[in-house]
C-alpha cells in the first residue's frame, strides 16, 4: 500500500495480525482512541499527528501533559529508548522509519506557553455560554434575552465586561422586559454574574476577547507541503475542566459552522482530536449531547475527521460512539464488576477475529500495543489486529522552555494575537448613554433651575403677593415612554449614583470610576 493511500499505524510481528493503515479516503470518519493511563495513547496520538501531517493534513489536539511539544523536535539516537525503536520498526516492517521534527505551531488560552487563543461573547453564542457557565433554564432563558437585546440594539458583546454590563440593564428593567420576554428574575440575574465572576477568576477574561481566533490560521500548510500540527497548552487549562470540554466543543462547531462541504474527499481536510473527551459529556444535558452528535455526523462531509481520545469507550455516548469507524484499543483494565462491563461492551463494537478472543486481548496488550480495527475499503470495519504501535520519528516527552520559545517566534502567526484589541462594544456603548444622558439631566435641571429663578423674581416684584389658584409647585417628570435600551440603561444608572448601592454599582460595571472616592 503506498503512503498516498493510508498511513502506517502499526502491526506485524510474531503473534500478531498484517500491518494496519489508517486509510486517509475514510480517515474523516472519525475514530475512537481509548485505553487507561499509561498505555500508550500519547504515542498513538503522536504518531497519527505525525502521519497527517507528511499527508499535507493539518491537526488540532490538546496537551494535556506537555509531552505532545516533543513533536516540533526531531528525536535522537541518543534517546534511552532508542533501541527498543529500532528494534520495534525492524519487526513490524516500518523500513523507512527515521528522525524528523515537525512544523508546529503553539496555542494557549492563558497566552502562557503558546498564541493566545480568543473568540468573542457572541461568537460562543448562548448556548455554549449556559454550559459553560451550568445555568439553570431560567437563567438560560435570561442569557438568551440578553443576546437578543444586543442584537436588536447593536450592542456588540466581545469580552465579559459587555456581557456583565448588559445584565446589569436587564437586571434594572427586568418589568420592563417581561412585557416582551417573560419574567426576569432578579436573583437569576445574580447569579449568572456570580457564575460569570467565577469564569473570571479561572483566567477565562483572556479567551473572550479581540482579536479573535482565525481559524484559516490553523489550516497552515509548510514549504515541504506538510501539514501544521496546532498544539493547544492545556496542563493548565485542566484545573478549569468546563473551560476546556467548552473551547473544544465551540472550536469543533466553529469547524463546523464556517467549511464548505466538499463531498468524500481522497484525504482529510483537518484532523480534530478531542483528548479527555469523557469531560465534554459528564453531566451535559441532552440537548448539547444531540447537537455533538449531529455535528459528528454532519462534519464529515466538510472534510473533518474527529478522533475522542479517553481512557473508556463507555465515556462516550452510544449515538456518537456508532459514528466512530476508526479504532485504537490500549489495554484496559478490569477490577469492578462495571469495568467487566465495560471491558465486554468495548470488545463487542469490534469485527470478531477467529485468531484471539477480543476481550481477553484488550486486557493483555501491552504498553504501545493496541487492538486496533480500522476502516477497509467501501468504509467496512476491518477485523481487528492486535498491533504493535509504530514508534514516534519526533522526540518522545517535552521540550525545553527555550525550545518552545525559539517555536514561537518561528511561527506564522507570530505578533498576530499577543496585543489585545479593545475596541468599543456594549461595554463602553452604553457608558457613553449612560454619561450622554446624564449631561442631558444635568442640562434639563440647570434650564429649569433658572426658569424658577426668573419666577421668583417675578412673583417678588408684584404687588399682589396672595395664594395663587389652580398651579401645582410639584417638578414635571419627563415621560418614559419610549426610551430606548441606551436611554432607559442611562437613566437608571443615574438614578443610583449618589447611595451607596450607586456607587457599587457602577463600580461594578465601569471599572474604577468611582474608586477612591
Amino acid at each position: 500500500m503506498s503512503d498516498l493511500e493510508g498511513i502506517f499505524v502499526g502491526g506485524g510481528g510474531e503473534g500478531y495480525g498484517e500491518k494496519q493503515h489508517l486509510l486517509l479516503k475514510y480517515a474523516n470518519r472519525h475514530g475512537l482512541i481509548a485505553g487507561a493511563t499509561g498505555t500508550g495513547k500519547t504515542v498513538t496520538l503522536q504518531i497519527l499527528a505525525e502521519s497527517f501531517s507528511k499527508q499535507g493534513v493539518p491537526v488540532f489536539m490538546s496537551d494535556v501533559k506537555g509531552d505532545l511539544s516533543g513533536l516540533a523536535v526531531a528525536g535522537s539516537p541518543d534517546h534511552k529508548l532508542h533501541t527498543p525503536f529500532m528494534e520495534r520498526a525492524a519487526k513490524i516492517g516500518f523500513d523507512d522509519f527515521n528522525y524528523e521534527a515537525f512544523p508546529v505551531t503553539f496555542w494557549d488560552l492563558y497566552g502562557e506557553k503558546g498564541h493566545p487563543v480568543r473568540t468573542t461573547v457572541s461568537e460562543m453564542g448562548p448556548l455554549l455560554l449556559s454550559q459553560l457557565l451550568e445555568l439553570s433554564e431560567a437563567q438560560e432563558g435570561i442569557l438568551n434575552i440578553a443576546f437578543r437585546v444586543a442584537d436588536e440594539e447593536a450592542l456588540p458583546l466581545l469580552d465579559l465586561k459587555d456581557l456583565q454590563a448588559l445584565l446589569v440593564w436587564i437586571g434594572e428593567n427586568a418589568k420592563t422586559l417581561a412585557l416582551r420576554y417573560g419574567f426576569v428574575s432578579a436573583n437569576s440575574v445574580g447569579a449568572i454574574q456570580r457564575r460569570l465572576l467565577v469564569l473570571e477568576n479561572q483566567g477565562a477574561a483572556d479567551f473572550f476577547g479581540e482579536p479573535a481566533l482565525d481559524l484559516e490560521d490553523m489550516f497552515q500548510v509548510d514549504a515541504d507541503g506538510r501539514g501544521q500540527i496546532n498544539i493547544l497548552a492545556a496542563d493548565k487549562l485542566m484545573g478549569a475542566p468546563k473551560l476546556y470540554a467548552t473551547f473544544l466543543l465551540w472550536l469543533l462547531a466553529e469547524l463546523f459552522e464556517t467549511l464548505p462541504e466538499i463531498g468524500d474527499p481522497d484525504k482529510p481536510r483537518f484532523v480534530f482530536f478531542f483528548d479527555e473527551a469523557h469531560l465534554l459529556f459528564d453531566g451535559a444535558p441532552k440537548a448539547l449531547v444531540d447537537k455533538v452528535e449531529q455535528v459528528a455526523r454532519l462534519i464529515r462531509s466538510k472534510g473533518v475527521g474527529v478522533y475522542f481520545v479517553t481512557q473508556n469507550p463507555a465515556d462516550v455516548p452510544e449515538d456518537i460512539l456508532g459514528q466512530l469507524g476508526n479504532r485504537v484499543q490500549h489495554a484496559l483494565r478490569a477490577f469492578t464488576r462495571k469495568d467487566q462491563k465495560d471491558l465486554r461492551a468495548a470488545a463487542d463494537t469490534y469485527r470478531e477475529n477467529p485468531r484471539f478472543d477480543i476481550e481477553d486481548a484488550i486486557k493483555e496488550v501491552g504498553v504501545g500495543e493496541a487492538v486496533t480495527s480500522l476502516l477497509i475499503k467501501k468504509g467496512m470495519p476491518g477485523v481487528a489486529e492486535r498491533t504493535l504501535i509504530r514508534p514516534p520519528s519526533s522526540q518522545l516527552g517535552p521540550i525545553t522552555k527555550i525550545e518552545r520559545k525559539a517555536v514561537l517566534m518561528e511561527s506564522p502567526v507570530a505578533g498576530k494575537y499577543e496585543d489585545v484589541l479593545d475596541r468599543d462594544s456594549a461595554f463602553e456603548m452604553l457608558a457613553d448613554r449612560a454619561a450622554k444622558a446624564a449631561k442631558e439631566a444635568e442640562e434639563a435641571e440647570a434650564k429649569e433651575e433658572e426658569m424658577e429663578a426668573r419666577e421668583r423674581e417675578y412673583q417678588t416684584g408684584r404687588r399682589y403677593t396672595g395664594n395663587r389658584v389652580g398651579r401645582s409647585t410639584t417638578k414635571r417628570k419627563r415621560s418614559r415612554r419610549g426610551d430606548s435600551v441606551g436611554t432607559a440603561f442611562a437613566k437608571s444608572m443615574m438614578r443610583s449614583i449618589g447611595t451607596k448601592a450607586g456607587t457599587a454599582l457602577v463600580r461594578g460595571v465601569m471599572g474604577s470610576l468611582f474608586k477612591g472616592r
